[in-house]
């Protein structure tokens, strides 16, 4: 299809809708655990989670346990996570806003006073996520953090992940909207946080939408997605996996494909049939191409401009005007330019957080980093020269607008 076409089927199908049952659902779960604290964190996980916790001591996991998950850990594996680990902290290292003093305006930052990460653990581990939330709130400075994982084996990935960022206590083995509300509100075994970061389903991200306020939250994260802008010089097989790397997340995962040339895209769409059923995750693949996969072909300047409409979380630019075509992005959670930056290499050891904007968001926020747990305020310390130079205008705005005590407040210090 054309751009008029994507955008006539896309502008519905983009909608989102709030679902009433699951909003009441959530509310319900926030307020029992402000009212009961960890019995209500402990009747949810029960009951969802199959588990059988009578206290705040059953669901605490131990720095024994993850230690002993990263000491039993294959020494490859180790040293994959160290990698990683390494290249997002020298990289937000590099991303940290400097102090900038003045001598009348300074502004300055200071980090969070705690964090609490939400990792998910349902239907698979995630240490990358671990690496790719907590590492950017330590290069902050954040020194109180506070981690929850539906994770209820003795041992796991994602414990020796956190055992990797220094992570010794405050670890929860619980999930859902549960999770969210303790470390929102606190309970009796789980102190309550600044920020809550991480990725969860539709339970774990409505609970987020309705703390939010009450507690900062990094995004509202809908289904992960993928904009591929290709040409006939990248091999075939290597878009395929491209488009197949995103849509094995989920059914629900977005893929779109941007080319100038009808007939590259047909060789892209026959390879993907060829290679689909050899797949592991071939049923979940095959779900998510069918019900939200795009193909457009159109003009180099519509295939831009559609691009920045969309403003995918992830973009892809595999062109031999990538150079060209980069520069004209303006909305994306992240850009990967070229063959050899695909979009996977950035989900664990590129540097940058996957943690990015969906769903149009990036138009306007962005990725998280360090500096998303800090604050920043402004210094002011006017002279007596700058007061007498500027004090009249404030005088007179204040005046016009009717806040008397404003405008006197100017004013007396011109006796002093």
């Amino acid at each position: 299809m054309d751009v008029a076409a994507f955008q006539a089927a896309f502008s519905t199908k983009n909608q989102e809708t709030v679902d009433l049952n699951r909003l009441v659902a959530v509310q319900e779960m926030i307020q029992a655990v402000q009212a009961s604290g960890d019995q209500a964190v402990i009747d949810y996980t029960n009951k969802f989670d199959e588990q059988v916790y009578q206290n705040g001591a059953d669901f605490k996991v131990s720095a024994e346990r993850l230690k002993a998950s990263w000491d039993n850990l294959d020494s490859a594996f180790q040293r994959a996570l160290e990698t990683a680990k390494d290249r997002i902290e020298t990289y937000e290292r590099g991303g940290l806003h400097p102090d900038r003093p003045g001598e009348e305006i300074s502004y300055v930052y200071n980090a969070l006073d705690s964090a609490g990460f939400y990792i998910p653990g349902g239907k698979a581990l995630y240490p990358s996520t671990v690496l790719m939330t907590v590492v950017p709130a330590l290069v902050a400075g954040v020194e109180n953090l506070v981690v929850t994982t539906p994770v209820f084996t003795e041992e796991s990935v994602t414990f020796a992940a956190l055992y990797l960022c220094g992570i010794r206590d405050n670890v929860y083995a619980i999930g859902g909207a549960q999770a969210v509300a303790a470390m929102a509100y606190g309970t009796e075994t789980i102190p309550r946080v600044d920020k809550i970061c991480g990725p969860g389903n539709a339970y774990v991200a409505t609970a987020k939408r309705l703390v939010n306020g009450d507690v900062s939250i990094d995004a509202i994260a809908g289904p992960s997605e993928i904009l591929l802008y290709v040409d006939e010089t990248i091999p075939v097989d290597a878009i395929v996996y491209d488009i197949f790397a995103q849509a094995e997340h989920d059914q629900d995962a977005r893929t779109f494909l941007l080319c100038e040339s009808e007939d590259f895209l047909g060789k892209i769409a026959d390879r993907m049939q060829v290679l689909l059923p050899s797949q592991k995750r071939a049923d979940i693949i095959e779900a998510s191409v069918k019900n939200n996969h795009y193909v457009i072909c159109d003009t180099r300047e519509q295939l831009i401009a559609v691009l920045n409409d969309i403003a995918p979380e992830h973009v892809s630019i595999q062109h031999t005007a990538q150079d060209e075509i980069v520069e004209q992005i303006k909305y994306a959670g992240a850009v990967f330019k070229g063959y050899y930056a695909m979009e996977a290499i950035g989900d664990y050891v590129a540097g940058p957080s996957h943690v990015l904007p969906t769903g149009r968001t990036a138009r306007f926020s962005h990725g998280l980093t360090a500096n998303d747990f800090r604050t920043s305020h402004a210094i002011i310390n006017t002279s007596k020269a700058s007061y007498e130079a500027i004090g009249p205008a404030g005088q007179a705005i204040a005046e016009a607008e009717g806040l008397d005590c404003h405008a006197q407040s100017i004013a007396i210090r011109k006796e002093g």
